[in-house]
């Protein structure tokens, strides 16, 4: 369109041009042969008669290119609406198709989290499952080494009756030759008697009756001795019986947990603290879990080992009563409770040992009687076990005549070795032969810490009576639960793997087993030392141990700086 408006512009300039030049001309030859007046006068008229046409042509031809101009233009502008009206279109079906796309993925993605929480929750049961299977398979193993054990038992005594058989039935084919050759001599004897006189008969009589009196002697001897034996079998099950009848204690049984009573619920906030400060620290200082549930007033101490429950329990009662609760408060009152539970252990040991009437044991076993209280065998309190052992062996050496005396000194102490057993490493009965040496205790109680577990035989009558009621005490129905103290053990190895780490100042097993936290010194160990301490003791208790599921290791290292404004 605008090349046909530059075309007309062109020939309306052509034509004016033309128009001039011709005009232009004629002057010039007017005034060469000198014309008329006239004919000039005509000549621009008819110049200015073409000029007009020309200029009504280009008038035409451009209202002609407009009207084309507009044309093409409104024709445009129609196309253009019909375009913008067809991708308005296709691009509304987009933005349909694009919100039903949108819909269908998020409707994908509601039922693929649907599928993963399912899975989540039968991997969850799948994983109690095997924890049960785990339980009744270690149960099995231990039946099937019980009956296996039976089994050799039961065939060592059948080979040793099909020796005694084999023994027996030569023996009778010995005896059936003797009777053989003896009915020989004797007809041999009778045919020699027969020529005998009556001296000589009254002689040999006598000599018959002599050796037949020592045969029934024997006889009344072996029947005298299995009495004896049958006898002497029952006063043992009356004198255990008396002793159990005259000792009845409850049966203590240590769990993991203790329960702390609230004032009011309120301060379950307090203990927590802002932004939970105050949980933080007490349970960094105590190693135990405080559990703060919707359960009323109540707040429960989770901890697989009982004295640092103690601890935590008598701290969180003096911060409740007190009512200061920060974490300055709370590092005063443990670091207080830790040292007067050492002067309470040791009170508790001598209570004990006067209870029993040992009145000249050494003080300094005390400590380690009375920290028995806080150690656990088989979720049997070790403690009271021990005093369970010496009130039966008490008895027992009363009704026999012994030394009952000697008997509870040693079934109180045969368990000794236990108190610091986890913290030393090693056999407890290694660790108590070595504590009751230390202190000058006597020799029957050196062999009855190692007679209980068969490490050496018994010595003493005394010492017998020990392994008796040790049985006795440990078989108490309800008394031992195996699968926690398994529990227990593996979590006391969590901490000594940890603890065998240099820079280690302290370790917790907390949340069951999946957390231990390690408290570094910082002067031993750096930041980047503790982010190496912390993949080192991950790789070895994944080499050392088994155990469901995963364990957080936590490496804590804090710097303080105290100074005094004076």
């Amino acid at each position: 369109m605008s090349a046909e408006v530059l075309l007309v512009l062109f020939i309306v300039v052509l034509l004016s041009g033309g128009v001039g030049f011709l005009v232009s001309k004629l002057l010039g030859k007017s005034q060469q042969k000198e014309m008329p007046q006239v004919d000039i006068q005509r000549v621009e008229m008819e110049a200015r008669q073409i000029v007009q046409r020309a200029q009504a042509e280009a008038e035409r031809i451009l209202s002609i290119a407009k009207e084309e101009a507009e044309k093409y233009i409104r024709l445009s502008k129609e196309e253009a609406q019909s375009i913008l009206a067809r991708a308005k279109g296709e691009a509304e079906k987009i933005k349909e198709e694009l919100e039903n796309r949108r819909k269908e993925v998020e409707e994908e993605i509601r039922e693929k989290r649907a599928q993963i929480q399912k899975l989540e929750q039968s991997l969850m049961q799948k994983e109690h499952q095997l924890e049960r299977r785990l339980e009744v398979l270690e149960r099995r193993e231990e039946e099937l080494y019980r009956r296996e054990k039976d089994i050799r038992d039961a065939e060592k005594q059948l080979e040793k009756l099909q020796k005694e058989a084999e023994e027996r039935l030569s023996s009778i084919y010995q005896k059936e030759k003797e009777i053989e050759s003896l009915i020989q001599k004797e007809m041999l004897e009778l045919q020699r008697i027969a020529s005998m006189s009556m001296e000589e008969a009254r002689a040999e009589i006598l000599k018959r009756a002599e050796e037949e009196a020592k045969i029934e002697a024997i006889k009344i001897f072996k029947r005298i001795e299995e009495e004896t034996r049958e006898r002497a079998e029952f006063e043992a099950k009356k004198v255990i019986t008396t002793a159990i009848q005259r000792l009845s204690p409850e049966i203590a049984i240590n769990y993991t947990t203790t329960t702390v009573e609230l004032p009011s619920n309120e301060f379950k906030g307090r203990i927590i603290g802002r932004e939970g400060r105050n949980i933080r620290t007490f349970e960094l200082l105590t190693g135990v879990d405080l559990i703060i549930d919707d359960t009323p007033d109540v707040v429960t101490i989770s901890s697989f080992d009982p004295l640092r429950r103690e601890i935590a329990k008598e701290a969180l009662q003096i911060l409740i009563e007190d009512g200061r609760i920060h974490p300055a408060r709370i590092e005063e009152v443990v670091n207080q409770v830790k040292k007067e539970m050492d002067d309470k252990i040791r009170k508790m040991g001598e209570e004990t040992c006067v209870e029993l009437g040992l009145y000249d044991i050494n003080p300094g076993l005390y400590y380690y009687i009375g920290k028995l209280y806080f150690r656990t065998s088989y979720s049997q309190n070790v403690l009271l076990h021990s005093k369970e052992v010496a009130y039966l062996a008490g008895l027992m050496a009363e009704e026999l005549g012994l030394d009952a005396k000697m008997a509870r000194r040693a079934g109180l102490l045969h368990d000794i070795g236990k108190s610091i057993s986890h913290e030393l490493g090693g056999s407890h009965t290694d660790i108590g032969i070595e504590l009751c040496k230390k202190y000058g205790e006597p020799d029957p109680v050196l062999n009855a810490i190692r007679a209980h577990h068969n490490e050496e035989p018994v010595r003493y009558p005394e010492v017998a009576l020990v392994c008796a009621a040790d049985a006795l005490s440990a078989a108490r129905p309800g008394a031992r639960r195996e699968s926690l103290e398994t529990y227990l053990k593996r979590l006391e190895k969590l901490e000594s793997i940890v603890k065998s780490f240099k820079g280690v100042a302290n370790a917790y097993a907390v949340q069951a087993g999946r957390e231990v936290r390690i408290i570094v010194n910082p002067e031993e160990i750096s930041d980047e030392e503790a982010y190496m301490l912390s993949k080192e003791i991950a790789r070895k208790i994944e080499e050392e141990m088994e155990y469901p599921g995963q364990i957080k290791v936590v490496v804590i290292r804090e710097t303080r700086h105290v100074e005094y404004a004076k």
